[in-house]
């Protein structure tokens, strides 16, 4: 099939996909209910956000789309991916999926990681359930996934299994300016720990390229999930993502994202807490500069009694970059006893940048503790002023200030991801190309990251010397 501009999408394509990959019935009426109300549906749905938002950045007369995009691994990215080859993982190029490794004895436990058209066949009750759980209603972009998507990857772990390292979801667009959209999900199913590192990437191309995703995550009863989200595109790229965890009893979600390339980044990002004891933590960080523009809105969902949410956004903003944050805290009427944070804070390193942060509560129920912030500061004069004092130039003193700004939030992060964000700010602010290859470079960081934030080192020392 030949390339068709997003501007020009109809129900010809969806048919096309559909017949392509001999798809159900059921999904391809899905399909194309979807792709009506994506045509009727404004960019920015609520009226409070709309006059801030800066999705009509992505063109669709330049955003194209195919049933098949080019498969080849670009060249800045064949490091990374020998990097990766012999990890616990999938790799995606474009709408093809290049590679994916599971090692034996996790394969026999019953992990599952494969394509989105594999899943279809394999589970399909399963998936099913989970993609009619998205309500394409409630904004534009998710109702265009639902209808368009043309790749996806699925990750199925089995009840009590617990994987050590990390399994990796490392997505790259085409060489050939096609765009990707993709159905992401992931299940962790009851008594499950794991930890998923999801990269993002793009090639530099001559028109707008766009990866769009919806990712559904469901954690089971007693489960812990460790995300990183790293989006690590080219500024002439488009990034919008709309992702929804449901989390059961008990169950305890770690959610890191880390924002740097692209020219903008539209993230819609849904909590709900449906079991007793449920425990979300979001963490979010943005660097932005030239003119790039960060849209983020994160929702947290309190269905039951006693649990807890906390989203912690910062944003450093450099040129006349800007960011959205606009974030929710929803307790419903059974969600008694439950404890939520939400903040939103950016830093401004030029009188270009703009930051707007629009927080909010909706409390349905009493015996409750609900507390959000919101600040948009530039940077201090008086900082830079006294770091000057102790010989460091202008450059080097915003450096150890920005990297004081996200120390508190550096601390809930593990020492790997610490050390990704790290090594990927100093990238971007070396003007480098932004990628967390495994050299040396990124190892001394990682071990520099659990030397600073070992807290027992001392006591440690003190009896194995003494």
């Amino acid at each position: 099939m030949q390339q068709i501009a997003l501007s020009s999408i109809e129900n010809s394509l969806i048919d096309e996909i559909s017949s392509s990959r001999n798809e159900p019935k059921w999904l391809k009426e899905y399909r194309n209910s979807s792709l009506s109300i994506y045509q009727e549906l404004p960019h920015e749905v609520s009226p409070l956000y709309n006059k801030y938002t800066d999705a009509k950045r992505m063109n669709p007369e330049q955003v194209s789309l195919s049933i098949n995009t080019d498969s080849r691994i670009p060249e800045f990215l064949t490091k990374r991916i020998e990097d990766v080859k012999n990890d616990v993982g999938i790799i995606q190029i474009g709408s093809s999926i290049h590679s994916v490794n599971i090692p034996e004895n996790l394969r026999s436990s019953g992990l599952i990681i494969s394509s989105i058209n594999d899943a279809l066949k394999d589970n399909n009750e399963l998936v099913e359930k989970i993609i009619k759980s998205s309500n394409s209603k409630e904004d534009k972009y998710t109702a265009l996934n639902n209808a368009a998507f043309n790749s996806g990857i699925f990750v199925h772990i089995p009840k009590n299994l617990i994987i050590e390292e990390p399994i990796h979801l490392l997505s790259c667009l085409s060489n050939d300016g096609i765009s990707t959209i993709s159905r992401n999900l992931i299940v962790a199913e009851d008594n499950t720990k794991a930890t998923i590192v999801q990269e993002l990437y793009s090639p530099e191309t001559q028109t707008q390229q766009a990866y769009l995703e919806l990712l559904n995550t469901k954690v089971g009863s007693n489960s812990n999930l460790d995300v990183t989200t790293l989006q690590m595109m080219e500024q002439n790229s488009v990034n919008f993502s709309t992702r929804r965890t449901d989390l059961s009893q008990d169950a305890k979600v770690n959610w890191y994202l880390g924002l740097f390339g692209t020219m903008l980044s539209r993230y819609r990002i849904d909590y709900h807490l449906n079991g007793t004891g449920a425990s979300a933590n979001d963490s979010e960080v943005a660097f932005g500069n030239n003119e790039q523009s960060f849209d983020l809105n994160t929702i947290v969902n309190h269905h039951k009694e006693s649990t807890e949410g906390k989203v912690v956004e910062k944003s450093i903003l450099k040129d006349k970059s800007k960011s959205l944050f606009k974030g929710m805290i929803r307790i419903n009427e059974d969600a008694a006893h439950s404890n939520s944070f939400l903040s939103g804070r950016s830093i401004l390193l030029d009188k270009g940048a703009k930051s707007d942060a629009i927080p909010g509560l909706e409390i349905l129920t009493n015996d409750v503790k609900a507390t959000h912030s919101a600040s948009v500061a530039q940077i201090d004069e008086e900082q830079i002023f006294y770091l000057g004092s102790r010989c460091l130039n202008r450059r080097e003193a915003e450096r150890i200030i920005v990297e004081g700004f996200l120390e508190p939030l550096s601390r809930s992060m593990s020492y790997q991801v610490r050390a990704w964000i790290a090594y990927l700010i100093e990238s971007k602010w070396d003007g480098k190309e932004l990628s967390i290859n495994n050299d040396e470079q990124l190892k001394a960081l990682v071990e520099v990251e659990e030397t600073r934030y070992n807290e027992h080192a001392e006591i440690e020392q003190h009896y194995k010397y003494r």
